[in-house]
């Protein structure tokens, strides 16, 4: 098993903790696996095996992580936990992305129960 799979095998191990939500679903990014809700990606696995999450850009040097390159050029909101953390950092790390786009995405309202 090389890392992008030990990476797809550690999201599956965190994944239902989230997919019972509202709005929550699983797809492809960038040709990788990951979480979203309301159609917008809060997590998924990189080809290296790591976990790239959207995140606040503050948030991110808060957390200790670095940002995600890709072409050279740094995103600025998307995060990297490293598929050597613990599968606690990443369920942790990915719902603090699922909370920030969350907060980001339309619609949250449209999911909120009605009296």
């Amino acid at each position: 098993m090389d890392d992008r799979d030990r990476g797809r095998a550690r999201l599956d191990e965190i994944a239902p903790e989230f997919l019972g939500r509202p709005g929550v679903g699983f797809g492809r990014m960038f040709g990788s696996d990951g979480l979203s809700i309301r159609g917008k990606f809060f997590a998924f696995t990189a080809h290296t095996g790591d976990l790239v999450v959207k995140l606040d850009r503050d948030r991110i040097g808060e957390l200790g992580l670095d940002n995600m390159v890709m072409r050279g050029r740094a995103m600025a909101e998307w995060a990297v936990v490293p598929l050597a953390e613990s599968a606690d950092r990443w369920r942790a790390v990915a719902e603090e992305g699922l909370a920030f786009v969350d907060s980001i995405t339309p619609g949250a309202a449209d999911d909120a129960p009605t009296a």
